[in-house]
């Protein structure tokens, strides 16, 4: 009895136990001004143009990230 018990346990504790995680994010071999490939993109950006990109960059983080102009 106290071995059935001791077998029961110890299946409880493995069926607990967490798998090993990873994050699976690949390396990126290209500059993130090249674009996705995706047709979801800000209108006036061109994908491959580094100036165009870091305009773009630019605006959103004055405009739309920026809680002091949005709150006034």
């Amino acid at each position: 009895m106290r071995r059935l018990g001791l077998l029961l346990a110890l299946g409880l504790l493995a069926a607990c136990s967490d798998k090993p995680q990873s994050l699976g994010t690949p390396a990126q071999d290209t500059a993130p001004s090249a674009g996705t490939g995706k047709p979801y993109a800000v209108a006036g950006w061109k994908a491959g143009d580094k100036a165009s990109w870091e305009s773009q960059l630019r605006a959103r983080t004055q405009y739309g990230q920026n809680d002091h102009t949005r709150s006034n």
